[in-house]
């Protein structure tokens, strides 16, 4: 049986409420809400084969599940994924009156320690240059590359942004993020330049539907994620930048690790990255530091 193939019409009913509940109230986003929905359909079909209900989520039912999933050779980020998945279910499920028992689960396991990838400043140069083809759609996707790096923002922040979030005279960008938090960020120096050059002269002659977002397909249509991940690779495949090592999270992990070996502050970084905790933000202290006082002032492109 497969996840689309599930037929449990309460399990299934509550799972939309539950949908509902983290993307809504817990501003959860849509990426989020997919993870969790398959890890809860996963568990029902592991519910189903052992002929148990999905929606009596108890503690020995749950560990035996999570063993199942590790001995299929799924990480142990993936494993402590399904029994937080689990645990924030089985609160939904009280906070609803739907059930008063919580599932004692045991400590879940450790998460693996794995550093972002980056890449040098070669390469993002190369990256760059790369776009330079004197197209509009060259110019877009240097601006797209340029400000995934000068800022941090996240792919999903990048292709949500609005000419109307920018403010070109402060070089300022204010963007949501995870839990619909807002946040300032400075665009500066050869990036600032780079994207008004963009948004004044080569936008225009994609702007065919009359849209409100910065960045824009061929067609005229808002850039979607997946088609910034086609960008990059292709891109990189001109840069001679290996593949495997191009994801859609390269340039902000590449933009805090050069910002952290500079001297930026972790505090700082943090509200640059929109980290809700400082533990997200250490990861990048793998490099050796260096004192740095201003953002504009010594970031590689500014």
């Amino acid at each position: 049986m497969s996840l689309d193939e599930i037929n449990h019409p309460i399990f299934l009913n509550t799972l939309s409420k539950f949908q509902d509940y983290i993307l809504l109230e817990r501003g959860c986003s849509e990426n989020t809400v997919k993870a969790y929905t398959s890890d809860l359909k996963l568990w029902c079909l592991y519910c189903t084969k052992m002929e148990s209900d999905p929606m009596s989520l108890q503690s020995d039912s749950i560990a035996r599940f999570l063993r199942e999933q590790s001995s299929r050779g799924l990480s142990k980020s993936t494993v402590q994924r399904n029994g937080a998945v689990l645990n924030s279910f089985a609160r939904f499920l009280v906070y609803e009156g739907i059930t008063e028992n919580m599932p004692n689960l045991d400590p879940l396991p450790a998460r693996d320690k794995i550093l972002p990838q980056i890449m040098t400043e070669g390469e993002i140069q190369r990256l760059i240059n790369a776009c330079e083809d004197d197209t509009p759609l060259g110019k877009r996707d240097r601006a797209a590359i340029e400000l995934a790096y000068g800022t941090g923002m996240r792919a999903s922040e990048l292709c949500s942004l609005k000419l109307k979030d920018i403010d070109r005279s402060g070089g300022l960008i204010f963007t949501r993020g995870k839990g619909n938090k807002e946040r300032c960020i400075p665009y500066v120096g050869g990036v600032r330049k780079v994207v008004d050059e963009y948004i004044e002269e080569h936008r225009p002659k994609l702007d065919k539907l009359k849209q409100p977002w910065l960045l824009l397909t061929k067609t005229g249509k808002q850039m979607r994620r997946e088609f910034l991940w086609r960008l990059l690779r292709k891109r990189g495949a001109l840069a001679r930048i290996a593949t495997s090592r191009l994801h859609p999270h390269v340039l902000r992990h590449t933009f805090a690790t050069h910002l952290i070996r500079k001297g930026m502050d972790q505090r700082t970084l943090q509200e640059i990255l929109g980290h809700s905790s400082i533990l997200t933000t250490e990861k990048y202290t793998h490099l050796d530091l260096e004192m740095r006082d201003f953002y504009d002032k010594y970031f590689p492109r500014s």
